[in-house]
């Protein structure tokens, strides 16, 4: 079954329903309270609008076959639907971003004026993040609808630390959470993504990853939406390697794709934001920032081949002085990590050595950054200095753009 193709069974109830105006597709599991709530909230947007919500389940079996009068009559309208084929030999991100081209087929198909996806784990209020994506796109004709979430201070690290700040800097646009997942997207974006031919795979587009790039390069319209705390699976701290490989490889990928486009941009604005913070209890979770510590410093001695390759020796320099200071004035210069990450970045789209075995290879530098920040945080109890932090981060990024910019351009200028 091709990854943006539509069940047999799904696709025979979504042509009795025939059209709509507004497909959402919820990926998290629901039960039977939660289906009730969504639809109560659902009915709350404006007018007669036409919504066909897409609800992950395992057995496209119980898909309903509704009469065609019933089916044009009746929504929100429920469809069962496997929209997360986990591919058990295959890492779970990419599973997930099947599901996204699933969704964005399905809007395609039904002529929706709007696609939003809840990826995200619903519970308390959650459901009303679909309204909140949606009203904006239904009434304002937005392009791309992103969450804001109430931000813990050490949730999200691998978001705030490269995919936020980067994603901002090169396309000139404050972003706290391009990669969603939740999100609203409008047919002339999800269209983009899937291509003109059914060509997603072969374009190399991934419709998570590239999102945010398509719509901001091609000068759409995108917001923010403040929503609550976003529930965070565990994160596995000893195999922190391969999700960075997962998720910072279509990253890197995009930036080669658009490197036209983020090149000729300068600045960085906010884009608008909709609603208020939400304020949520700051956690009590604790990291072990001596054995981040530690894994740096083994790093620092056994990865030194494969870093003399990405890294120009002042940097490394830097890494040794780093790897000598003790735990309590282990500090990690913003400046310093924005420009480790660019030199992945370009290490990656030079092919120096294995794309992944390079993006594994960051891993001892990511926990470095992550005790650094940890640390500085350690004695704030305040949410507001995780974000003026996160802001300081921000800045540093776009300080060193020229510095991606010139290496990007003449990459032979450091020949380690």
């Amino acid at each position: 079954m091709e990854v943006d193709s539509i069940p047999q069974q799904a696709q025979e109830t979504i042509e009795k329903i025939d059209r709509a105006d507004l497909v959402v597709g919820i990926l998290a599991d629901l039960d039977s309270e939660g289906v009730t709530m969504l639809c109560e909230d659902l009915q709350t947007l404006a007018g007669s609008t036409r919504i066909v919500v897409l609800q992950n389940a395992k057995d496209s079996s119980v898909t309903p076959t509704p009469s065609e009068a019933a089916a044009k009559s009746a929504f929100p309208f429920l469809v069962p639907w496997p929209l997360l084929r986990l591919d058990p030999a295959g890492p779970p991100i990419l599973s997930a971003f099947a599901a996204y081209r699933a969704v964005f087929a399905a809007s395609e198909k039904l002529g929706a004026r709007a696609c939003c996806i809840v990826a995200s784990k619903l519970e308390n209020t959650a459901p009303r993040w679909i309204c909140q994506l949606a009203q904006p796109m239904l009434q304002n004709n937005l392009d791309l609808v992103l969450p804001r979430y109430a931000r813990r201070k050490l949730e999200g690290l691998l978001n705030s630390s490269v995919i936020s700040p980067i994603t901002s800097c090169l396309y000139g646009k404050r972003i706290h959470n391009p990669l969603g997942p939740d999100l609203g997207a409008s047919p002339h974006l999800f269209r983009k993504i899937l291509g003109t031919e059914r060509n997603a795979r072969a374009n190399g587009m991934h419709p998570l990853a590239s999102l945010t790039p398509a719509a901001l390069c091609d000068n759409m319209q995108v917001c923010e939406v403040h929503v609550g705390a976003r529930s965070y699976p565990p994160t596995d701290w000893t195999n922190i390697s391969s999700l960075i490989a997962q998720v910072l490889g279509p990253i890197f990928l995009d930036m080669e794709r658009n490197a036209i486009c983020w090149q000729r941009t300068r600045g960085c604005v906010p884009v608008p934001v909709i609603g208020e913070p939400v304020a949520v209890p700051q956690d009590t979770a604790s990291l072990d920032i001596s054995r981040m510590v530690e894994s740096f410093q083994l790093g620092n001695r056994d990865l030194q081949e494969i870093w003399s390759l990405v890294l120009p020796p002042a940097t490394l320099f830097e890494l040794r002085k780093l790897s000598r200071l003790s735990l309590e004035q282990f500090r990690m210069p913003d400046e310093l990590w924005s420009r480790i990450v660019y030199d992945f970045a370009l290490a990656h789209r030079l092919r120096t050595i294995n794309r992944d075995h390079l993006l594994k290879s960051m891993t001892p530098l990511y926990l470095a950054w992550v005790a650094s920040f940890a640390q500085e945080l350690s004695t704030s109890g305040e949410a507001a200095a995780s974000e003026q932090r996160l802001e300081r981060l921000s800045i540093a990024y776009e300080t060193s753009k020229p510095y991606l910019v010139s290496r990007w351009r003449w990459p032979d200028r450091f020949n380690p």
